[in-house]
Parts: C-alpha cells; structure tokens; sequence
C-alpha cells in the first residue's frame, strides 16, 4: 500500500514544521538555499517532499510502519488493554495488514503528555509510521481527534478508527468527566484562596478599595 504525496504546506505551517521563522524561509529562498514553489497567483508553498529533503530523511512509504495504538486510563484495566490489542490484530489481519509496532499505553485520553503517544507523534513527523490503528476515537485522545487526525495527514499518516465501542468503558468516559470537573473546582479553589490573600493583605486591600468606584447617595 502506498499512499499518495498530496500535501502542500503555507510558509507558516512550514516554518513551524522546521521550527524556524517566516522571514527564516523567505531568506532561504532569496539565496536558493530552500527554494519555494509558487502557485499561478505567485503565492508561496512548500511540499511533503521539501520536507523530507530537508530533513534528510529518505523517502520510501515501503518502509514506514503499520501501528496498533491500543490505551486504558490505568494498570487495572490490562484486561481491556489486551482486549484491544487482539481485537486490532484480528482486524488487520483480516485485512491483510502486516503489523509492525503494538503501542500499550497507560494514561487518561485527557492527558497530552503521554510519553508513548507523543513518541508516536513523533515517529509520525519523521516519517517512521505510515498507519495508525485504534479500536476507538477516544483510545487515541479524548477530545480534539479530529484536529489530531488532520495532523497526521499532513505526514500521509492515516488513522484507522475500528470503532469497537465495547472497548471504550462507560466508567472511563466518567472518570474523565470527574477529572475536567476536578480541574475547575481547583481553578475555582485557587479564585477563593487568592480572595483570602488579598483580604489578609491591608495594603493590597485598600489599594483595591481605593480603584473601586464610589456610590453616592442624594440627600433629601
């Protein structure tokens, strides 16, 4: 299977690709050192295979790795975990996909700084991963797939979604709903105990009561 090189990138997405400036390009460009390509309209862009070049990573789609990704919240859902992974290979398999890379992730879908997810992002980017495959949406990430999935385009990266709704656990789902809520309750503690260091500080308060504006009541 090889997937086809349709990407074209704008100077911004591509400066932020290599991790330098605009202006970075544009001098690039100007001493031939990366020469941007230009639509009928004299409009610059830049492409998948600039990138590659440039990076000097090869360019074989042949080589690049079919991936099960397969995540629970915690360790006491091994089971689940396992559960996913079979049903995976049972699906490729099926479909006659030769299965490189079993990733085994442990983390809530909330939770971005997964250290196995974002070496597969990573991998992504270097061009090491050419499928990703999950049982579930929300096995990849909790919110924001469709973001996530646009990413992985823009390295001919495509995410197959299963979509085995079993294996995407109710409790899971509301154990992150506890977790969002707990984020804002401490955001609204933190609100409270600033309010209680301010009371407590009488410069600051007056300071305060000094900007506030005043109320005059009419006599008679």
């Amino acid at each position: 299977m090889r997937i086809p090189n349709i990407t074209n990138y704008k100077p911004k997405e591509f400066a932020t690709l290599l991790n330098v400036t605009v202006k970075t390009l544009q001098r690039w460009d100007r001493e031939k050192i990366l020469v941007a390509n230009r639509t009928p309209t004299n409009r610059r862009y830049y492409t998948y295979d600039q990138y590659l070049q440039f990076k000097g990573i090869e360019k074989d789609t042949d080589s690049r790795k079919i991936v099960l990704y397969a995540r629970v919240s915690s360790r006491k859902q091994t089971d689940d975990l396992e559960n996913q992974v079979d049903f995976l290979q049972q699906y490729a398999n099926a479909k006659g996909l030769i299965v490189d890379t079993i990733v085994r992730d442990y983390g809530s879908g909330l939770n971005y700084n997964r250290k196995k997810w974002n070496q597969l992002l990573d991998a992504v980017m270097e061009n090491q991963v050419r499928m990703i495959l999950v049982s579930h949406r929300d096995r990849f990430v909790r919110f924001g797939f469709d973001w996530f999935e646009r990413f992985c385009k823009k390295f001919n990266v495509e995410i197959v979604v299963v979509k085995n709704e079993k294996l995407s656990p109710q409790k899971e789902l509301m154990q992150d709903i506890v977790s969002i809520l707990h984020v804002f309750s401490c955001r609204l503690y933190g609100l409270r105990k600033y309010k209680k260091q301010i009371e407590g500080d009488e410069e600051l308060a007056e300071g305060i009561q000094d900007r506030a504006p005043s109320h005059r009541t009419a006599e008679g």
